[in-house]
C-alpha cells in the first residue's frame, strides 16, 4: 500500500464529517489535508486506543522524533511519508504538527478542566492549530483568516465534546467544565455513570443535565457565528470546504440540542447521504 492508500483509506475509515468536504477540493489540496487529517487520526488514536498511559507516552514520545526526521527530510510513517511533499506548498511546520502531539498529551495528563478558558488552551492544541493547517491548503491570502480557522476549530471541538459526553465518560473522561457542572448542580459520578445514581431522583438529574447541555450548546452555537464574522470577504470561496463542514456540525449540534439526553447513551451522527447534502449545498449555493 503507497503512502497515499494509507491516508486515504485512513481519512475514509473515520467516517467524518471532514472527509465529505475534502471530496470538493482540486486533488493536490485533497491530497495534502488527507495526509494531515490522517496524521491527526493516528496521534488521537494513541490517546483513545492505547490502554497503558505508559505505552501511550512513548508513542507519543515516537511521534515527536517522526515529525522532527520527517521535516529532516526522512520520514518513516505513511502519514508523513504523504504529507512531506505537500508540505512547504502549504505552509505546513513541524510547530503544527507538534501542537496536536501536545494536545493528544493533556489527554493523557489530565480528564478535567477547571473552567472555560482551561479548556480553550485544550481546544486551541487539538483543534485550533488543525483549523489553522487547514486554512493554508484550502487557500487563504488574508492572514485575517487565520483568526477564523482558530474560532471555526474551537466550534467544531466544543460540538465534540457536547457530543462524546457520554463516549468520554467511559473512558473516565469529563471536558465540560468544573466550575460549569457545578453551576448547573450536575455532578461529575453522575455524568461518569451516565445517569442518575441508583435510588436517586431520574427526572431531576435529567432536568438538571438539560440545563447543562443547552448552555454548552448554544455557545457552541454562538462560536459559529463568531467564526463566520471572521472570514474576511477575500478568502470566503476558498475556505468553502470548512464552511461545508460548519453546516454539517451545525446541523448536527441542532439535533443534540432538540434532545441532549441522547448524547449519554449513543454517538448522535447525521447520515452519510445528509452529510454530503450539506456540503454540495455549500458548494453549490456557497452559504450554509
Amino acid at each position: 500500500m503507497s503512502p497515499q492508500d494509507y491516508v486515504q483509506q485512513k481519512a475514509a475509515a473515520s467516517g467524518s464529517s471532514f472527509y465529505y468536504a475534502f471530496l470538493f477540493l482540486p486533488a493536490p489540496r485533497r491530497a495534502a489535508i488527507t495526509a494531515f487529517y490522517a496524521f491527526c487520526r493516528e496521534v488521537d488514536d494513541v490517546v483513545d486506543e492505547v490502554s497503558d498511559p505508559a505505552v501511550a507516552q512513548t508513542k507519543l514520545g515516537w511521534w515527536r522524533k517522526e515529525v522532527a526526521q520527517a521535516f529532516a527530510g526522512q520520514p518513516s510513517h505513511p502519514c508523513t511519508q504523504a504529507l512531506m511533499p505537500l508540505a512547504a506548498t502549504y505552509g505546513i511546520e513541524a510547530r503544527h504538527l507538534l501542537a496536536v502531539i501536545d494536545g493528544c498529551q493533556m489527554d493523557l495528563e489530565q480528564n478535567r478542566y477547571l473552567d472555560f478558558p482551561a479548556l480553550q488552551r485544550y481546544c486551541h492544541l487539538v483543534a485550533g492549530i488543525v483549523g489553522e493547517v487547514a486554512a493554508r491548503i484550502f487557500g487563504q491570502t488574508d492572514p485575517a483568516t487565520t483568526d477564523y480557522a482558530h474560532r471555526l476549530g474551537l466550534a467544531f471541538q466544543l460540538t465534540n465534546i457536547v457530543r462524546d459526553v457520554g463516549e468520554d465518560a467511559m473512558r473516565g473522561r469529563i471536558y465540560l467544565p468544573v466550575n460549569e457542572l457545578q453551576r448547573f448542580d450536575v455532578k461529575a459520578h453522575e455524568l461518569l455513570k451516565r445517569g442518575a445514581a441508583p435510588g436517586t431522583d431520574t427526572a431531576d438529574f435529567e432536568r438538571r443535565f438539560r440545563a447543562l447541555m443547552a448552555f454548552q450548546c448554544e455557545r457552541a452555537l454562538r462560536t459559529y457565528d463568531e467564526a463566520l464574522a471572521l472570514l474576511p470577504a477575500a478568502d470566503r470561496r476558498s475556505q468553502k470546504p470548512g464552511l461545508m463542514m460548519a453546516s454539517i456540525y451545525r446541523t448536527l449540534l441542532t439535533e443534540i440540542a432538540a434532545d441532549p439526553l441522547l448524547v449519554l447513551n449513543q454517538r448522535v451522527s447525521l447520515t452519510p447521504l445528509r452529510k454530503f447534502w450539506l456540503a454540495w449545498k455549500v458548494q453549490a449555493l456557497g452559504r450554509l
